[in-house]
């Protein structure tokens, strides 16, 4: 990995979502706090987090935003705009409902967890990014609330001690079994540079994305949910694979261990060959950006696919579908599943100058042959 860097630009200058106000990491005014993240889309490297290994985020635009006002009792009223819901639970005594109460009563527990004390707040939410569609909802969604929560209770936590409260609440809590990407991307990422990540150290460095090109997302209206039971098989399968190969995680296994790997039982010999070898296509997906070789990223994007579809078997019909309509596309370099998968997103890399029109040709053809509506979610509507 080349020099890893902590030095973040100043999150800024975009909208707040639902209050149209200026926004940035942190800003408070009359009493009330306001703050924002965005959500992600991944490049490249699925379910490689969990597994000690590599990833690629970048942030979408779509962003969920928190308007948050401290109060000296112990209750928490929170409001969602897009659930159309008010909900209230009193801190200390959190307890899961399966709901997007969760994600908030989560946040408040693990900080308690952690020492840090706030007391009750009333809270309103609102959010673009779309919530089951592999772009890290619940994520920005958490960073949001923890960016004000820091504000108002001058909490000392920098951004990745955000990142690491975050998963905590999805892992211990809303119990589902994430890497840290997610919350990592959410905090960190911006819209003109990959977020190289090493999942295991958490270092990081920003990767442009050439001028010349453009990312592509379209949600294939096939929700996904990762506190469901096939993801969580995914992970175990993973870390049964690793105690056969007599490594503490699957990013301790290298291309030249294939041929181990292949004799490892059904399914977890391909389980294995999935992450070994995205950890590679994300460090060549590196290489290749630097060098602004489009081409060689469409490659990697169009394997990385196949491995998904195949070898860790996370891909659905429509996704599938999804994928090989924009591989068609004039001006597309290539195009994969991005996210945990069974159902959600693609991500495609295009050349800047068509990317609308070419998102827009792949949509219309995927509601002509599906009847479902593929909502194109970057290059954000002009």
């Amino acid at each position: 990995m080349r020099a890893s860097c902590r030095c973040l630009p100043a999150i800024g200058d975009e909208p707040a979502h639902g209050w149209g106000q200026p926004d940035g990491d942190r800003l408070s005014f009359s009493g009330m706090i306001r703050a924002s993240a965005p959500g992600r889309v991944n490049l490249i490297g699925e379910h490689t987090d969990y597994n000690g290994g590599f990833v690629l985020p970048a942030a979408i635009p779509q962003r969920t935003s928190v308007e948050l006002s401290p109060r000296a009792e112990t209750s928490v009223e929170a409001w969602s705009a897009n659930f159309n819901e008010r909900r209230h639970y009193v801190l200390g005594r959190e307890a899961r409902t399966g709901s997007w109460i969760d994600y908030i009563q989560g946040v408040t527990a693990m900080l308690a967890e952690a020492g840090h004390r706030v007391t009750g707040f009333t809270l309103q939410i609102a959010s673009t990014v779309p919530v089951g569609s592999g772009l890290s909802s619940s994520a920005a969604l958490e960073i949001a609330l923890l960016r004000a929560l820091r504000e108002a209770f001058d909490l000392p936590l920098e951004d990745v001690a955000l990142a690491r409260i975050g998963q905590r609440v999805e892992n211990a809590f809303v119990g589902a079994p994430v890497g840290i990407m997610d919350q990592m991307a959410c905090a960190l990422a911006d819209e003109t540079h990959a977020l190289f990540l090493d999942a295991r150290s958490l270092a990081f460095e920003r990767v442009a994305i050439p001028e010349r090109a453009a990312l592509v997302v379209l949600d294939s209206g096939v929700a996904h949910n990762h506190a469901a039971g096939d993801y969580r098989t995914r992970r175990a399968e993973c870390e049964r694979a690793a105690g056969l190969l007599g490594v503490p995680q699957l990013r301790d296994a290298a291309m030249g261990d294939l041929g181990r790997i292949a004799s490892l039982p059904e399914p977890l010999n391909r389980r294995a060959r999935h992450v070994v070898t995205e950890n590679a296509r994300v460090l060549e997906t590196v290489a290749a950006l630097i060098a602004g070789d489009l081409a060689a990223v469409g490659r990697l994007f169009s394997a990385s696919h196949a491995s998904m579809r195949d070898d860790f078997q996370v891909s659905v019909p429509e996704v599938d579908l999804l994928v090989s309509l924009a591989e068609a596309a004039s001006g597309v370099h290539g195009a994969r599943l991005t996210g945990g998968g069974f159902g959600g997103s693609i991500v495609a890399l295009a050349d800047r100058a068509s990317a609308r029109a070419t998102a827009a040709t792949i949509a219309a053809e995927y509601e002509r042959r599906t009847g479902r509506t593929a909502a194109v979610l970057v290059p954000a509507p002009a």
